[in-house]
């Protein structure tokens, strides 16, 4: 178990000299312990706080979510729905990371039907079937009345029609717009 401590009049000298420094006491640290799988525990006196990817109660999570599992070709994907005040996110995964990550967004012109622009912001720029999953979902979202733009991640190691048919059925039947 690896441990990061940092004492906070370390933390205010060397950091923040000129700035307001928070009132800490000199005896006060932080420790952030990284444990094996997804979980995060942070505890300072007199917080703590407890985070997992397994916790399921969307009362203490403050954003507007769903969170849910589908099996599309005898494939587990894990899929998280966040509906930010500003935007969409759609997390889609078989491997446990983020993959590639899209930004969707409606653009309407005064004369013209509106188009939709998605670029890639990391990962594979050379998968088109990735970029038409996120059109679509972006296509469906304006189509609902909303005018939010959505960043898609897809961290999946089969990149088939299928798939990727499945991943935007199962999002649309959970939607949060």
């Amino acid at each position: 178990m690896d441990h990061l401590t940092i004492n906070s009049k370390l933390y205010n000298e060397k950091i923040f000299p000129t700035l307001h420094k928070p009132n800490f006491s000199n005896t006060l640290q932080t420790r952030i312990r990284r444990t094996e799988g997804a979980s995060i525990t942070c505890s300072s006196s007199p917080f703590l706080v407890r985070s997992s990817m397994d916790d399921t109660s969307s009362s203490s999570f403050p954003v507007r979510h769903k969170k849910f599992s589908v099996n599309i070709k005898e494939s587990k994907i894990d899929i998280v729905i966040c509906s930010y005040d500003d935007q969409f996110l759609v997390i889609a995964t078989q491997i446990g990371t983020m993959g590639t990550i899209m930004h969707a967004r409606k653009e309407e012109g005064m004369l013209n039907n509106p188009t939709f622009n998605v670029s890639v912001i990391f990962g594979k720029r050379d998968e088109p079937m990735l970029l038409a999953c996120a059109r679509q979902l972006i296509e469906h979202i304006s189509n609902s009345g909303s005018s939010k733009p959505l960043t898609l991640s897809l961290g999946l190691k089969d990149h088939s029609t299928e798939t990727l048919k499945g991943i935007v059925s199962a999002v649309i039947e959970n939607r949060l717009w």
